[in-house]
């Protein structure tokens, strides 16, 4: 089949989806947790289900009383979890004494956590050295396994096309629905880069293959045969991740619920760049290199 003959319309499919993303990044950033910024996370047991509908009330009750409330979101049955600007252990007993004059009890503390502003701009940082560093690993790595430039420089373009339409997913899930970006959110983006570059790698390794079996055959004949021969296998692949992360994200708990939706994005964002983006990369970039040969050997000396 002749995937490649609709090379275009695949990186325009990929514009569709990264477009939107980028000017939401651009426009609005991403909401980062406490893990970044610094703050306070309380999680507390009541004995009664606290239906949504009551989240902004408690919130504005606890606003009233001075404290500055980020987000709330259940945890689990009759858990609520809360991320408020740092609290001392007084202000943690005012919390509690506030929600018990409003709900006839006091609530049972499961988990109380800060983080100083210091420490979250260090692990920001260490966040960007460890993205920086897995792409240019990845980086010398393909093109050091190809012998070819043109692989490595394909593959990692493929990996910021998975991971800016990632980012992008959730600057959208951040500005319209309260979605917060913490440490489970960088690991999952870690995990996506290497899932994209293992598909993206194992279509390249068949081309290169290709190529020492049938040298002169055209580029884009050899990434036809290789897309054909590793598509359904790729699917297949995805598809078991796919159903486990579905699971995962219907069934699991409150706390994982967006490190489960970035895996599942980053999943699917993968699963088709690697055929669809990285794979028509490399013919585009043939194509170019041989168009500006043609323009050397036809240039008047």
């Amino acid at each position: 089949m002749n995937w490649l003959k609709h090379k275009y319309l695949y990186f325009f499919i990929s514009a569709v989806f990264l477009l939107p993303g980028l000017y939401s990044l651009a426009r609005f950033g991403l909401r980062p947790a406490i893990d970044f910024t610094g703050g306070t996370l309380l999680e507390l047991q009541f004995q009664q289900t606290i239906p949504i509908t009551e989240y902004p009330e408690v919130k504005a009750v606890l606003e009233e009383k001075g404290f500055a409330v980020s987000s709330i979101q259940a945890a689990g049955d009759q858990v609520l979890l809360l991320r408020l600007k740092s609290v001392s252990e007084q202000g943690l007993m005012n919390i509690k004494n506030t929600l018990a004059e409003k709900y006839g009890y006091q609530p049972e503390e499961i988990r109380f956590e800060t983080v100083g502003p210091t420490l979250g701009r260090e692990l920001l940082t260490k966040t960007l050295v460890a993205i920086a560093l897995a792409a240019a690993f990845i980086l010398a790595y393909v093109a050091w396994r190809f012998k070819n430039v043109a692989f490595g420089t394909c593959a990692i373009l493929a990996m910021f096309h998975d991971s800016l339409i990632l980012l992008g997913s959730f600057s959208l899930l951040g500005h319209f629905f309260g979605v917060e970006v913490d440490t489970l959110f960088v690991t999952a983006v870690l995990t996506i880069l290497s899932f994209s570059v293992h598909d993206t790698v194992v279509v390249y390794d068949l081309i290169r293959e290709s190529q020492r079996r049938y040298p002169g055959t055209a580029l884009t004949k050899l990434a036809d045969k290789a897309i054909t021969e590793t598509l359904p296998r790729s699917l297949n692949n995805s598809l078991t991740i796919v159903f486990m992360l579905v699971a995962l994200l219907l069934l699991g708990g409150e706390t994982i619920r967006w490190f489960v939706a970035a895996l599942l994005i980053g999943t699917i964002a993968g699963t088709y760049s690697s055929t669809f983006t990285a794979v028509p990369l490399l013919v585009v970039w043939e194509i170019i290199r041989r168009r500006q040969n043609r323009a050397k050997v036809n240039q008047p000396q």
